[in-house]
């Protein structure tokens, strides 16, 4: 099993809203699987939303209630951006060797 500076972030919340983490060896797992794919729709749902927010912006007709959606839709996509962010960064950092 990894230790506990390996554990990944997955993309997803666990219960009462708090962080969920794998402990693994086999990164071709299923649950690492799982967690790739949904970083991916994740990415991919967040590069339509900006082409979306693009638009709503673009529009000089655009009312309030269009803009607090799209931003409330804006923060979910990048919260979990971020998230997939951290995951990814962490484990870029524990599988570059290290200096001796």
């Amino acid at each position: 099993m990894t230790t506990r500076n390996e554990l990944r972030l997955l993309p997803w919340l666990g219960p009462e809203g708090k962080p969920c983490y794998l402990s693994t060896d086999d990164s071709d797992g299923h649950m690492s699987r799982l967690a790739d794919n949904i970083e991916a729709v994740q990415l991919g749902m967040a590069a339509d939303l900006l082409e979306q927010a693009l638009g709503v912006l673009g529009d000089q007709d655009a009312d309030a209630a269009a803009l607090r959606l799209l931003a409330t839709d804006l923060t979910g996509a990048l919260r979990d951006a971020l998230r997939v962010a951290i995951s990814r960064g962490h484990l870029l950092a524990t599988s570059e060797p290290r200096p001796s």
